[in-house]
């Protein structure tokens, strides 16, 4: 059974990088199809789906957060992380990291994830 887990800084300034890193256990981030999204939920608002790193190292993002988003891999540690530059407090967030069926399934990214981490907190202020 596939396992995430989210770590990273809790309390980020404005204008800094905000980086968060997933740990996968249980099951390898380059095993054919499945794909790695980076998800956020804002307080009192929906989930939002920022990007994803598919099996074989190829990136896509929300057009809304593309130019401030970077989603990278680590394979010798089994990790995937994401990098949002710029950041403002309405980037304050449970950030959450999860496998995504989008490529399994024929889905658009986000629209089905089968393995959650538990989310970690990340709040922008000075």
């Amino acid at each position: 059974q596939v396992q995430l887990q989210e770590s990273g800084p809790g309390l980020v300034k404005p204008s800094q990088t905000l980086s968060l890193t997933c740990t996968v256990s249980g099951g390898s981030i380059t095993t054919s199809y499945y794909a790695w999204s980076w998800i956020r939920q804002p307080p009192g608002k929906g989930l939002e789906w920022m990007g994803a790193i598919t099996y074989d190292g190829n990136t896509l993002y929300s057009s809304s957060l593309k130019s401030r988003t970077s989603i990278s891999r680590d394979t010798s540690k089994n990790q995937f992380s994401l990098q949002l530059t710029s950041v403002t407090p309405e980037d304050t967030a449970v950030y959450y990291c999860a496998r995504d069926l989008a490529i399994v399934r024929g889905r658009s990214f986000g629209d089905e994830c089968d393995s959650w981490g538990q989310g970690t907190q990340v709040t922008v202020s000075s």
